[in-house]
């Protein structure tokens, strides 16, 4: 079963993102806010809600927020760990009030993301933290947790261990197929040498990408009105995509399956066949994350949105705390 249905499910949740950051805000004191510079010209907001002072691994938190959010979309749900924990979120290049770079791909890579992150606990001299991040945030995650492994004490993916996190041949992306097509036409264009061995990548690319379409087009025929429009900024982050098979970083994948169907990307005519497709899709994913990395704990929430920890704030919780226990 192929991961199209996730970036579906990212403007969905960019759709409720205002109305979930007003709610948050109101319940909560304003918390604190900098702003750190990570490459010249380009300054990132980072909100700091506070708790006991960071004194070695995994006794700070850095959130994370999921495609075409700020950090304040965790502004509630944060402050359930500031009694242990110091806690902290960042929001990304391009979006709130951070900087915005212009939408190429080298601007909004993973690889790029990521640095950022590590920027920013560079600057704030965290040692070690957990980094805990929602939807697309979790290519950040992998990224940091395949390359760096040492600079964090773990890693918590909330509905966010997908396709451009953890990339298995269950459960693609079309996105991550699309850049890997793209990826050989442009080393053909540059240096690579049109041989048998060229065309058989092409082939095996082009075969995928034609997959990963498939049940992209049956739920864009499913999709509501009225859902916004991705930004420039947007697609160059899908773009800036890649794949991510091995994470070398203390681990645990909270998965919403199935999804609520409230948080469902596209309700239409044939709603049993998307629950049905929505529940083979995150199972793959979920079995695919247990199997690929059996030392990290998978949780599944069933009838969750995309949003879990808005959705099942005290699940999350429970189960963030059992696995930050063994991080400090």
């Amino acid at each position: 079963m192929r991961n199209a249905g996730i970036v579906l499910a990212a403007l969905l949740c960019m759709a409720a993102a205002g109305s979930a950051m007003a709610e948050a805000q109101q319940k909560d004191p304003a918390p604190k806010t900098e702003f750190i510079t990570v490459q010249p010209g380009v300054r990132l907001e980072v909100i700091d809600w506070g708790g006991p002072p960071a004194h070695g691994p995994g006794t700070a938190l850095v959130f994370l927020a999921g495609l075409g959010q700020t950090a304040h979309v965790f502004d509630g749900f944060a402050q359930r760990f500031t009694g242990q924990y110091h806690v902290y979120g960042i929001t990304r290049r391009g979006f709130g009030a951070s900087s915005r770079p212009a939408p190429s791909v080298a601007n909004y890579s993973a690889e790029r993301l990521g640095e950022d992150v590590l920027a920013v606990i560079a600057a704030l001299h965290l040692d070690r933290p957990v980094l805990v991040g929602h939807s697309i945030a979790g290519e950040e995650l992998s990224w940091v947790g395949s390359t760096h492994p040492r600079q964090v004490s773990g890693l918590i993916y909330l509905d966010a261990a997908l396709g451009f996190a953890y990339y298995t041949r269950a459960s693609d992306n079309w996105v991550v197929a699309m850049a890997d097509l793209w990826q050989r036409l442009e080393a053909l264009r540059t240096s690579a040498t049109l041989d048998q061995t060229f065309a058989q990548g092409m082939l095996r690319s082009a075969t995928d990408f034609q997959a990963d379409l498939q049940p992209l087009t049956r739920q864009l025929a499913q999709m509501p009105r009225g859902l916004p429009t991705p930004s420039p900024v947007t697609l160059a982050v899908m773009f800036g995509e890649q794949e991510f098979t091995a994470i070398r970083a203390p681990a645990m994948a909270i998965f919403a399956c199935p999804h609520s169907v409230r948080s469902m990307p596209g309700i239409g005519t044939d709603r049993a066949a998307l629950i049905r497709e929505d529940k083979a899709r995150c199972t793959a994913q979920s079995n695919a994350f247990e199997q690929g990395n059996p030392a990290d704990p998978v949780v599944r929430i069933a009838n969750a949105d995309h949003a879990v920890f808005q959705s099942n704030p005290q699940e999350v919780q429970r189960a963030m705390n059992d696995f930050l226990e063994k991080r400090r």
